[in-house]
């Protein structure tokens, strides 16, 4: 079982988490949802079109201007205090790898705290114990946060992977975490080229087997625009194609830019399994 704020998922039942950036510089959208009322717009949009989970990110992920703690704070903390009050359904995610911040949006109404640099700040997964929120165990490589990976080498990355997401998961548990809210992340591109992306989605069931709900954030990332020499705005039919493979091997969590899109490929792929019924199904029986 996945138990992430007031919900809690099945087994088969895929989660739809929404990316919503809350900085200037953003990779994918340039800032577009850095003002508050275009952020609180896409939240609205996203949760009509089927997210879960919406998740707030108040610093680039890449290498740019210095964000402070504070600055962080600012970005995120009054806005996940915001999108509360408005969605009280919704599961509000923070994308941090900082403690302070992570105990702010926590007092703000957050229940889910996304450390997308594989517990680089030791005492986020403490704040996230303390305060009853779910925690997302990454692997990053080693790198620092906000770096990217220069000519980095694995002996089997998955096994890498699966040494560092494992390892935290169990600390986070150990502090207090519950259980059923803690979820893995290989997290694709961060401390990875390309090849290490394409095989973690080759061999994605040996994380699923772990038994914890794995998180794949594949949404028009480089190992995408790399596979197909595409830019960013152009990745959209590789991040499906990724995604529906990655729904076949079992994960459960997929952050995600386009909502509806992804709904539909997850809906899809379900149906093949054999885990929903189709939405209609008159063919061959009027």
């Amino acid at each position: 079982m996945l138990r992430l704020g007031r919900r809690e998922f099945g087994t088969h039942e895929p989660v739809i988490m929404a990316i919503v950036n809350r900085t200037p510089d953003s990779f994918y959208d340039q800032g577009a949802t850095f003002r508050d009322e275009p952020a609180l717009a896409r939240v609205e949009q996203a949760v009509a079109e089927g997210a879960d989970i919406v998740d707030i990110g108040g610093v680039k992920a890449g290498p740019g201007e210095e964000v402070t703690p504070e600055e962080e704070a600012r970005r995120t903390v009054g806005f996940v205090a915001e999108v509360r009050r408005r969605f009280p359904d919704v599961i509000i995610s923070v994308d941090t790898w900082r403690h302070e911040v992570g105990e702010a949006v926590c007092e703000a109404g957050a229940d889910l705290l996304n450390d997308t640099w594989a517990g680089t700040d030791p005492l986020l997964a403490e704040v996230a114990a303390r305060h009853g929120a779910g925690l997302v165990c990454t692997h990053a490589g080693g790198a620092e946060p906000r770096t990217r990976p220069h000519r980095i080498a694995y002996d089997d990355v998955v096994a890498d992977i699966l040494r560092v997401t494992l390892g935290l998961a169990e600390r986070a548990v150990s502090l207090g975490v519950p259980r059923e809210s803690v979820v893995i992340d290989p997290a694709h591109d961060f401390g990875k080229n390309t090849r290490h992306s394409l095989e973690t989605t080759r061999r994605l069931g040996e994380l699923v087997d772990t038994g914890w709900p794995v998180l794949v954030s594949l949404s028009n990332k480089d190992f995408v625009g790399e596979t197909l020499d595409k830019p960013v705005k152009e990745r959209l039919v590789g991040t499906l194609a990724t995604t529906a493979v990655s729904a076949w091997l079992g994960a459960r969590v997929y952050r995600v830019h386009e909502v509806a899109e992804t709904r539909q490929v997850l809906d899809m792929v379900a149906s093949i399994a054999g885990h929903r019924p189709p939405a209609v199904a008159r063919r061959g029986l009027a």
